[in-house]
C-alpha cells in the first residue's frame, strides 16, 4: 500500500485543538505514526514544541522525537490525521490472501 511520501498534507483544525489540550497537559505519551517508508514507529514524551519547515509541520517531544504531523495514526491514544490509512495498513494480508503475512 503506498502512502503519501513526500507531500506535506495540512492536518485538519480539530486535531490541532486536541494537540493543543493534550499539550496543555503536559501528559507523557506514545505516538504512533508512519515514517515515509511506510513503516509504523512510536515516539515517547509530552510534546515540546510544534514547528513548521520547507517539508512540513512536525511536532516535537521532550525525549527528542520529531513527527510530521500528517503522518500521526494515534496521539496518545486519540485518531491522527493518518488513522483512516492505517486500516488499510494494518489489513494488507486480509486483502492480498497472503498465508505468510
Amino acid at each position: 500500500m503506498a502512502l503519501i511520501k513526500d507531500s506535506y498534507l495540512p492536518v485538519p483544525w480539530d486535531f490541532r485543538e486536541v494537540m493543543d489540550e493534550v499539550r496543555k497537559q503536559e501528559k507523557d505519551g506514545v505516538i504512533y505514526y508512519f515514517t515515509t517508508e511506510p513503516e509504523m514507529e512510536t515516539a515517547e514524551g509530552k510534546i515540546s514544541d510544534i514547528i513548521e519547515t520547507p517539508e512540513g509541520e512536525f511536532l516535537l517531544t521532550s525525549k527528542g522525537h520529531k513527527v510530521r504531523l500528517d503522518k500521526i495514526v494515534t496521539l496518545y491514544g486519540k485518531p491522527g490525521p493518518s488513522f483512516h490509512i492505517y486500516d488499510g495498513y494494518a489489513n494488507v494480508c486480509l486483502n492480498t490472501h497472503k498465508d505468510n503475512c
